[in-house]
């Protein structure tokens, strides 16, 4: 794609710099990256950002849980407000439930929640890439 399609694969690593200026913290980016592409099925991006998250601190713990988060005390209330608010917009089907925003938003804050709101599209824009092109993990 970085050959074939240059200005759209610019545009993609546009959204990239403007996720890495946010305020996000490498933890929160880490799981919103594996949450979607777990749930997207993208092999690719769940091997790079498992990796990533390792380097960045993360528990092998916490990453093995994470498809279960929501029946492991492992999780905050901000990560569980992420999580769930990623699940909705990558299975996006009709609207993201008011129920889901509305704790995200009062968890998280209206800038924050921006940030994972862009942070979730950006990764489900990846793993259709990937998804689409064929991306495999090396081994």
């Amino acid at each position: 794609m970085q050959q074939t399609a240059p200005d759209g694969y610019e545009a993609m690593l546009g959204f990239e710099k403007y996720l890495a200026n946010a305020s996000l913290t490498n933890t929160h980016k880490d799981l919103i990256k594996i949450r979607a592409s777990q749930l997207n099925g993208c092999a690719y991006c769940i091997n790079l950002h498992t990796k990533e998250a390792r380097q960045h601190g993360e528990s092998e713990q916490r990453i093995y849980a994470l498809n279960a988060w929501r029946d492991t005390p492992f999780f905050t209330d901000e990560e569980r407000a992420i999580m769930a608010l990623t699940e909705e917009v990558t299975l996006i089907t009709n609207h993201v439930k008011d129920e889901t925003y509305d704790n995200a938003a009062r968890v998280l804050g209206p800038a924050y929640l921006a940030e994972v709101i862009f942070a979730a599209i950006t990764i489900n824009a990846w793993n259709r890439i990937g998804i689409a092109t064929g991306m495999q993990p090396a081994l």
